[in-house]
């Protein structure tokens, strides 16, 4: 069957990353969380202290970030290492959550981030979910989903995954936390999230996984028997 590349972007958890994981071990393709690359480089942000509203300090700390996935053998789930140190863990922190969508609006970040997507893209068979892909990273992939569902529905999704790993958050800061990201993510002057024209819209609010996975296997199978 002929590869192709299919760009996932949505709200945050409409179950965008968990599509484009089932896609990617259905298909054999490779799956690149393009989130995970932004949150990554805010946790190096974080940790060093960048002030990005300082355009050389971000500038030259870009030159200092190297982003790679790697597949993890246990769970069969790639996961995304920053200069080599495995950060899958940290990025999912709330402190990162909270500071990803203003570093993601930086000039010098997109840019970074989408030479570093489209250089992954080159060989086709990729699935990348993100705000973004099939506006302005691949603006010609061959499948565009774009990922909905309802408000209360995505807060509880989000709750019961942060819960794990902070016992402490409250629903109230989670919907904050969604609410201000999709206010950033939509407004913002470079790469704004929106709905790509030739995209195909699948709200999964009352979807499970399985239903999903269905749903976008027919229209890759559409897709690909059209080429």
């Amino acid at each position: 069957m002929k590869k192709i590349i299919i760009a996932i972007d949505g709200w945050s958890s409409c179950g965008k990353s968990t599509l484009a994981k089932q896609l990617a071990k259905k298909l054999n393709y490779t799956y690149i969380d393009s989130g995970a690359m932004y949150r990554a480089i805010t946790l190096f942000f974080i940790r060093n202290n960048v002030n990005w509203n300082n355009e050389e300090e971000v500038s030259r700390s870009l030159q200092q970030i190297s982003l790679s996935f790697k597949n993890n053998t246990a769970t069969g789930q790639s996961e995304i290492y920053l200069n080599d140190e495995n950060v899958e863990s940290f990025i999912r922190e709330l402190s990162v959550a909270q500071k990803v969508s203003d570093v993601s609006t930086i000039k010098a970040v997109r840019e970074y981030a989408v030479r570093e997507q489209q250089k992954m893209g080159d060989g086709k068979g990729i699935v990348m979910d993100g705000r973004d892909i099939g506006t302005t990273v691949f603006p010609n992939a061959e499948l565009k989903i774009f990922m909905d569902a309802d408000n209360e529905v995505r807060a509880q999704r989000r709750f019961k995954e942060m819960q794990v790993k902070n016992p402490a958050v409250t629903i109230e800061e989670v919907k904050d936390n969604l609410s201000t990201r999709d206010y950033i993510d939509s407004h913002r002057e470079i790469s704004p999230l929106k709905k790509a024209d030739d995209a195909i819209v699948i709200d999964n609010t009352h979807l499970t996984p399985e239903g999903q996975l269905e749903l976008a296997l027919q229209y890759v199978s559409k897709t690909v028997t059209a080429l």
